[in-house]
Order: structure tokens, then C-alpha cells, then sequence
């Protein structure tokens, strides 16, 4: 840290000390308890960095403070919630005050404030989850993009069937294409990379450092954004300018052609196109248009990422548990049969693949540390204090690995979720993995059916198994990367067809919905 940086925060710490000396004190009960703070600084080093899995970092409070502690830095105290009964409370039953969002200065100097997950509790944010309830929010209104779906699932094991090796790049792609085609209306390169695809693969990866929680210095300490980017040690304005290019892109660019194709009147039917068709004419940079614009980017956002973590999660376990593998293939064959592919129409005749789904899940939350709320009043918990602004955390992989809740977390065990004569089906993770209260994710009924279809698929058609070297198995490393949306470090493994008839009713998806041309090269015509 530089000496200019050093010496600024010792001068806000002081106007800090001088403020709460001047400011009158009120009683109230304890905050919840944590780490010792130090003088000044407060608990600024207990804070997770850079890299560092946060929800494992916060998950150590549940043993040192019990299930809910706290720290607080520079005045910013940040509540944190191990136990899922906690979530509940504040974030669902009183969601009326704990439904706000922090205000991330960094995700802001970023360009990723028009994402719902970035936005506070507003008119714009009620503006947002509205359109995206009436466009995916039930079962109903996300079957109108089944046969996308499926279409893309199938393309996506055709993929994997002549480079296996490159499965978790097919993942994004199946990703990217589903989202882009639901969303926009965009068809993507069926071979080779896809300029949205790849930005949105680029935008998630920043978008998900950028709103890690507790991990930027500008969140708490405002005033260094003021700073010109020539004062050593503000690195963070460098890369704050960096992520806002791509998040201009990834909000304007799908904008600005669904915009062009409803000029031409050459548009697919769409998310998008189906909103700019109903509000007619738009003021440029109107709050109109950026609602629009800022909801088909959440839809983008949501879907181009939070299902590749889960398939990526699915595959790795898979290659760690062939007991599981299995015995949903056998309820497949039993159910499905050998001469077609499971559906939708399936879903409720295919208990273990239902329960798989949930497992995956629960394994590996898609968003482990969840997604900060902050609240607008003061309230009390277990006889505990939460100030008014304190932002809260809901630790999700604290939820899903409780122990009371899920005997012996840690292991792969789709049976839990199974009703049986001796056997109480364990808690959905539908519940937990989502979010809670007036922030749960719009866009979950979608991502539960796409990871329904590639799951089902895929362990209909291939046998996953650790990858062979030097003639013995290896299996996958079981680790996961930091971020707000979390990932498996890459792994190999050995993905093969299950039999002849398997790579048949692979190859069939070419002649049944023949690939279609890219809407690629038209991205030309635009400048970002």
C-alpha cells in the first residue's frame, strides 16, 4: 500500500473516531458476536481477500460465534448468517427491511449496475423482477421455450460426442446459446466461437469478482474512487475500467441488435423483442429503456453462467460416484427407453433424476455466499443488534452442508431427496440455493428445467468416468473456485457414448433440427 493510500486512511479513520465521539450514543443490545477488532481499523483483516472462498472463510464463524456473528470496518458492519432458520427470519418473514443491496461503489465504477442482482430496493428493481415474473417466473410461461431447450441440449451432447475433452466449453456454449435465443432471439455460431458467448463468459467472470462481498477497500472507504488513477496503489480504478467495457458491452450490444432486427422486421420471437414490441417507441437513455434493457441483460447474466456451474458440478460428480451414474441410468432405460430422449413429458416419472437435480444443487451452491442484502432499519435477532445499512450475508454452503438438515453433507447422495416408506425426503435446496425473499432469483424455473434436460440427456446417452492416465483412473480434484458465482477448477475425465444405439440417437438431432445460420456477423455493424 502506498504511503499517499496509507496516510488517507489514517485521516478517515481519525474523522471516524472524531465522529463517534460527537455522534450521541444509543443502548441497545449486543451486535452479534465475531473476531476482536483492532484499534482504528476495526476488523478490516478479518475481512475474506481477494481469492479467498469467502463462504468457507465465513463458514468458520459458525463454530468460533455460532450461527450468526458479525464485523464491522470503518463503520460498515457486515451481519453473517450460518444457519438457514436465520435467512428465513430476516430475509423472507421480514423482508420488508433486510431487502435492500449494498451499495457496491466498485460494482458501480465496474458498468454492472443495471444487473438486478447490483440494484437497491427501487422502483427500477420492483420495475425488473415484475417483467421478469411475467416472462419466466412459472412453469407455464417457461414451457413456451421448451422445444429452444431441447433443441440446444441435444446439440450440446452432439458436441460432446466429437470432443469430449472440450465438455465444459460445450457446457457454455449450450449455456449461451439457450439464454441468447430466449432472450434475444440470437442464433449463435453452431461450430466455432460465438463473439456473445464469449462476452458473456468474459462479463460473468468480472461480474462475479466485481460483487464478491467485503472484498474491494473502495466499498468501504468511498472517497478513494475521487482519487486520480496516477496515485500508486488505487489499482482498483484500472481494473474497475477494464470490467466496465465489457459490462457496456454485454447490457448494449444484444440491445442494439434486437433493436435493428425489429427495424428490419427480422426478428425471432424473444424476451426482448416481445417487451420493445408492447412499450412501442423509446427515449434514448430513458427510464424506460434502460428497464428494459437492464432486464434482458439480468436474464442474460443469470442464464449464461449459473447453469454452467451447476452442469460443470454434475459432471465432475459424476465422474466421483458411478453407483449414482448408475441408477439413474437404469430408472432412464426403465422409464424412457433406449430409442428416444428423455423429455419434459418424463419429468415427473423420473424420481432419481428429479433428486439428482437437487443434489447437484446442494453440493455446490451456484451462489455459496449468496447474495448481500442490506437493511434500511434497525432489528434485532437471537437478542442480537443489526444497525440500520448493516449488510447481511446469507452463507448458502453453510445451509446446504448443515448437518442437521443434511446427514453426512459432504457426500453425493441424490437418495436423500427420495420419499420413501423409511425414508423423509430431506430439505428441497430449491428453498436455500436461489435466494430469499424479495431478492430470489426471477429466472430459477428456468434454470431448474434447462438443468433437469442436460442432466437427464446426458446420463441417458454417456458413461463419465475419471479420466485415464498412464492406464490408471485419476479422478477430478474436488475444487472450486472464488467468486460471487462459483465454479469447479477445470478437470479432466473420460466421457464416452453408452453403447452404438446411444451415438445414433446422438447423431439424429443433425437430420431432426438441422443447424441453423449464426446471427454472428451481423455484431459487425456495431461499434463497442
Amino acid at each position: 500500500m502506498s504511503f499517499f493510500i496509507a496516510s488517507l486512511i489514517v485521516a478517515l479513520i481519525g474523522l471516524y473516531i472524531v465522529k463517534s465521539f460527537l455522534t450521541p450514543q444509543k443502548h441497545h443490545p449486543p451486535l452479534p458476536p465475531g473476531p476482536r477488532p483492532k484499534p482504528f481499523i476495526g476488523n478490516l483483516q478479518d475481512l475474506p481477500s481477494v481469492g479467498d472462498q469467502d463462504w468457507k472463510h465465513w463458514y468458520k464463524h459458525k463454530d468460533l460465534y455460532g450461527p450468526i456473528s458479525s464485523v464491522t470496518a470503518f463503520g460498515q458492519t457486515i451481519v453473517v448468517l450460518n444457519e438457514a432458520r436465520l435467512a428465513v427470519e430476516l430475509l423472507e418473514k421480514r423482508s420488508a427491511i433486510h431487502s435492500d443491496r449494498p451499495p457496491g461503489v466498485f460494482s458501480e465504477l465496474s458498468g454492472w449496475n443495471l444487473i438486478l442482482g447490483t440494484l437497491p430496493y427501487s422502483d427500477r428493481f420492483r420495475s425488473y423482477r415484475k417483467i421478469l415474473h411475467q416472462q419466466i417466473g412459472s412453469n407455464l410461461s417457461v414451457s413456451r421455450f421448451n422445444h429452444v431447450q431441447e433443441t440446444e441440449a441435444r446439440r450440446f451432447l452432439l458436441r460432446v460426442l466429437n470432443s469430449p475433452e472440450d465438455v465444459i466449453h460445450h457446457i457454455r456454449k449450450e449455456a449461451g446459446a439457450i439464454i441468447l435465443k430466449v432472450g434475444y432471439g440470437y442464433t449463435i455460431e453452431p461450430h466455432g466461437r460465438d463473439p456473445l458467448v464469449d462476452l458473456g463468459d468474459r462479463g460473468m467472470a468480472e461480474f462475479s469478482l466485481a460483487l464478491q462481498p467485503g472484498t474491494w477497500l473502495v466499498d468501504f472507504i468511498p472517497f478513494l474512487r475521487y482519487l486520480p488513477t496516477w496515485v500508486p496503489g488505487v489499482a482498483f480504478t484500472k481494473i474497475a475500467s477494464k470490467f466496465k467495457k465489457t459490462a457496456t458491452a454485454f447490457t448494449d450490444l444484444p440491445y442494439e441488435f434486437v433493436k435493428r432486427k425489429l427495424a428490419q422486421n427480422t426478428f425471432e420471437p424473444s424476451f426482448l423483442s416481445h417487451l420493445l414490441q408492447e412499450q412501442g417507441h423509446l427515449q434514448p437513455g430513458s427510464e424506460e429503456e434502460l428497464i428494459l434493457k437492464g432486464s434482458a441483460g439480468s436474464l442474460y447474466a443469470g442464464g449464461a453462467d449459473t447453469t454452467v456451474s451447476s452442469m460443470t458440478s454434475f459432471f465432475m460428480v459424476m465422474a466421483l460416484n458411478p453407483h449414482a451414474q448408475r441408477r439413474a441410468q437404469e430408472e432412464i432405460d426403465r422409464v424412457v427407453g433406449t430409442n428416444r430422449l428423455p423429455g419434459y413429458q418424463d419429468r415427473d416419472h423420473l424420481p432419481y433424476i428429479n433428486a439428482m437435480v437437487k443434489e447437484v444443487l446442494r453440493w455446490h451452491p451456484v451462489v455459496p455466499s449468496g447474495v448481500a442484502h442490506q437493511s434500511i432499519e434497525e432489528d434485532i435477532c437471537e437478542g442480537y443488534y443489526i444497525p440500520k445499512g448493516a449488510i447481511v450475508i446469507s452463507n448458502i454452503w453453510a445451509f446446504t452442508h448443515d448437518p442437521d438438515i443434511y446427514p453426512d453433507p459432504m457426500a453425493f447422495k441424490p437418495e436423500r431427496f427420495l420419499n420413501t416408506e423409511n425414508h423423509i425426503p430431506e430439505r428441497d435446496p430449491h428453498l436455500l440455493s436461489f435466494g430469499f425473499g424479495r431478492r430470489v432469483c426471477p429466472g430459477r424455473t428456468l434454470a431448474d428445467s434447462n438443468i433437469y434436460l442436460s442432466i437427464a440427456m446426458s446420463l441417458a446417452v454417456f458413461d463419465i468416468a475419471p479420466a485415464i492416465k498412464d492406464g490408471k483412473e485419476v479422478g477430478p480434484t474436488v475444487e472450486f473456485r472464488p467468486g460471487a458465482i462459483s465454479h469447479p477448477v477445470p478437470f479432466d475425465m473420460d466421457i464416452k457414448p453408452r453403447s452404438q444405439v446411444h451415438e445414433e440417437l446422438i447423431r439424429s438431432v443433425e437430420k431432426e433440427f438441422p443447424w441453423e445460420k449464426s446471427h454472428a456477423a451481423e455484431l459487425g455493424a456495431f461499434e463497442f
